[in-house]
């Protein structure tokens, strides 16, 4: 439990960075607009710093980010009315499917590893046989 105040640390870090980023949207006073991105930049630096005293680099790191990222996402698409494509489905359609299939039970200690990426114009399979040495 001794985290929880890290990751509380982490995520003002995220909303801090979004921030920024809403802020040099939003604002039309190009004083305001660089006075508000230095805030929110230099506030998300120092809870970054306070989160990385509590949780790994690689814990605070990933928290700030995702929330940054998510939080950004949602400041566009509501404030700044900005479209949110869905591409997940072919994103997966895109990425290569790895499958591992047990060997025949005469091939005692082998595998077949067995690759195929779907793309737009063609699909493509690649299949190996490793041998693993006991």
């Amino acid at each position: 439990m001794a985290n929880s105040g890290g990751y509380g640390w982490a995520l003002a870090a995220g909303f801090n960075a979004a921030l920024a980023a809403i802020s040099a949207k939003f604002f039309a006073s190009l004083l305001l607009k660089y006075g508000m991105v230095i805030l929110f930049n230099v506030t998300m630096w120092g809870c970054y710093v306070n989160s990385l005293k509590a949780l790994s680099s690689l814990q605070a790191t990933v928290t700030n980010f995702a929330t940054n990222f998510i939080s950004s996402g949602l400041a566009g698409c509501f404030l700044f009315h900005e479209p949110l494509p869905s591409k997940v489905s072919k994103i997966m359609r895109e990425l290569p499917q790895v499958m591992v299939q047990p060997a025949p039970s005469r091939c005692s200690g082998d595998f077949t590893l067995t690759i195929s990426a779907a793309t737009t114009r063609e699909e493509a399979q690649i299949s190996c046989a490793f041998n693993m040495i006991d």
